[in-house]
């Protein structure tokens, strides 16, 4: 499988109650669909999988399922602590017939390369399906090394990685000697030089409210060439970044935008809190501005 494009990592639209809100969830999905993007990610961190128990999260995938109905490609996460665990979930996602799965290093174990190896290729084993790695030492305090990508190449299934780590030296050795596995931006604020170094794809939060401007970027850079245009959308994109990383205030201030989209994306699930008044006004007096300036280049008027 070749990743191209913008994939959304799903949000899971809650009631007050923190009961799934299906109409929520099924107008999300459709404006995904609708406004462009490439893939939908079923239970990544955006999606709060780590809130929720085994079975709403196989619940979840098969709803996603059914409501793409073929027109993009869905992936589902697999992040787990025990392995096990994971390869449970791979296995359901095989059974609702998703196209692909996305594999992290276990939490709070803090684990070998040789150790998350072993651990994903149980995974692939169970599920033979198309992988997308996800480094994110951020959260997991271990990154992907190269004993694990070197053993990770016994499957060629491991076709991409999501890269989070903000580690400029590591998007420089994936493209430079792991050029068999896909490079695709998992820092937003990186996402010009991913594409600068061959990325193809960009997993990003954001896409859930303003998925235009992440296509225009993608579109810009890696299908037109046009990095000084590129340069510019993502000028006009990073104070958004910056709201969305401060505070730990991320997946509130997602379901916030899509919110401001018209759809209810609902609190987060505890123990995180929503935004408060002053968060919400920042958020939206960015998003506005960023919504402009865009439209504007992409207008030719900037």
């Amino acid at each position: 499988m070749q990743f191209e494009g913008i994939y959304t990592p799903l949000v899971t639209p809650y009631f007050d109650d923190f009961s799934l809100n299906e109409r929520a969830l099924a107008e999300t999905v459709e404006f995904l669909v609708s406004s462009g993007v490439h893939g939908i990610i079923v239970a990544g961190t955006t999606g709060e999988y780590y809130a929720q128990t085994a079975d709403e999260r196989v619940d979840l995938m098969g709803r996603v399922k059914t409501l793409i109905k073929g027109r993009v490609p869905l992936i589902v996460g697999t992040g787990a602590m025990r392995t096990e665990d994971s390869v449970f979930f791979a296995e359901a996602a095989k059974d609702i017939g998703a196209e692909a799965i996305l594999v992290a290093t276990p939490p709070y174990a803090y684990p070998t390369g040789r150790e998350i190896a072993l651990h994903a290729l149980a995974i692939d084993r169970a599920a033979n399906l198309p992988v997308m790695l996800y480094n994110y030492p951020g959260r997991m305090s271990v990154n992907m090394d190269e004993d694990c990508l070197d053993r990770l190449g016994r499957s060629g299934n491991f076709c991409a990685i999501k890269e989070s780590s903000g580690d400029a030296n590591r998007l420089h050795m994936l493209a430079r000697d792991y050029p068999h596995i896909a490079l695709s931006c998992g820092m937003d604020d990186q996402a010009l030089e991913f594409f600068a170094w061959g990325a193809r794809s960009w997993v990003c939060a954001g896409s859930n409210f303003a998925p235009e401007a992440h296509i225009a970027l993608y579109r810009a850079c890696a299908l037109e060439g046009d990095f000084t245009k590129g340069r510019a959308i993502m000028s006009a994109m990073l104070p958004l970044m910056r709201v969305l990383e401060q505070g730990g205030t991320f997946i509130q201030c997602i379901k916030h935008g899509l919110t401001m989209r018209g759809i209810a994306a609902g609190p987060p699930r505890k123990p995180l809190q929503p935004l408060n008044k002053d968060q919400k006004r920042e958020l939206e007096e960015v998003i506005r501005t960023m919504n402009t300036t865009i439209a504007a280049i992409e207008g030719g008027t900037t």
